[in-house]
């Protein structure tokens, strides 16, 4: 069954929000950091958001009868010039909580702000979970991310950059905890190296001749120690969009850091399935995911 819930909550706002059981939280209530006065407004198009100016996470509660305290925050794809709600937010999040999990979806800056705009809003979105975690009715031990495309990138960027900076904005809320429990990565986007960079989201996040210190910050592979999280993999062979390089060298940065972590690399299917069924094996990676999370003790009751 085809849900693009998420993608009519971004689009129609608050009152869509509120009628589905869902609920908005404003990234930044103080004031959106280096939000310009004449921006254009935020628009849907076709699915997908674009232009994002007011960054929020949209919450799902889990189940009751099957909440097992593990929460997922879901971060769309789009090459950071929107966001591909759909398919990552709206199945993905109807399988997610099928499995006892809550979901929050993450409505993040593009390329209007560039770099440190998405990192600043998902370690923020990390932050406001991590400290509402008992109204959430969720461990804040067991807080991941999910990252599709150029999701993954930045689901990645908060697994190895939780710490950086930039990531921060002077904000009391910046010393709440902003690391991943764990990552789950679909077809990611993980390095600015020319030889395999998917070159729309380094443009759109780092401009045209981006600053060498940039682009070696947000090659994520680079960055990989023993804490960042236990990380879950999945790509596609007949992946062109996102070239199965990335994903090789992330899982590689982990094993020699000794991460825990599982690759899985697929045959059939084009950059971004999604949960497309009809592609053999590669329709069973919701299956292993599962049984990943399960052997990682997150899917028992909390």
């Amino acid at each position: 069954m085809k849900i693009f819930l998420c993608c009519l909550l971004l689009a129609c706002g608050a009152v869509a929000a509120r009628g589905t059981g869902a609920q908005v939280i404003p990234l930044w209530p103080e004031g959106v950091p280096g939000r310009k006065a004449d921006a254009a407004p935020e628009y849907e198009k076709d699915g997908r958001i674009y232009n994002v100016q007011d960054p929020a996470l949209y919450y799902f509660p889990g189940d009751p009868a099957k909440a097992n305290g593990t929460a997922v925050i879901i971060c769309p794809g789009g090459g950071y010039v929107r966001l591909a709600v759909g398919p990552e937010g709206g199945d993905l999040g109807v399988w997610l909580r099928s499995l006892g999990i809550t979901t929050f979806v993450l409505k993040y800056r593009l390329a209007e702000f560039g770099h440190p705009a998405p990192l600043q809003d998902v370690l923020r979105a990390m932050r406001i979970v991590r400290s509402r975690a008992a109204e959430f009715g969720i461990d804040p031990h067991r807080l991941g991310l999910f990252g599709g495309s150029a999701g993954g990138h930045l689901a990645a960027c908060a697994g190895t950059l939780y710490d950086d900076p930039a990531g921060r904005t002077g904000a009391a809320i910046d010393a709440v905890d902003a690391r991943p429990d764990f990552l789950m990565l679909v077809y990611p986007v993980i390095s600015m190296d020319d030889d395999i960079v998917h070159a729309q989201s380094r443009e759109a996040l780092l401009g045209k001749h981006p600053d060498p210190a940039l682009h070696n910050l947000l090659s994520v592979e680079k960055h990989v120690t023993a804490r960042t999280p236990p990380t879950w993999i999945m790509h596609t062979q007949e992946d062109k969009g996102v070239v199965p390089e990335n994903s090789l060298r992330f899982y590689t940065a982990l094993l020699r850091a000794g991460v825990p972590a599982e690759l899985h690399i697929y045959e059939k299917g084009e950059h971004g399935v999604g949960m497309k069924p009809g592609l053999g094996t590669t329709s069973d990676w919701p299956q292993q995911a599962a049984a990943w999370l399960k052997m990682r003790g997150l899917l028992e009751r909390h």
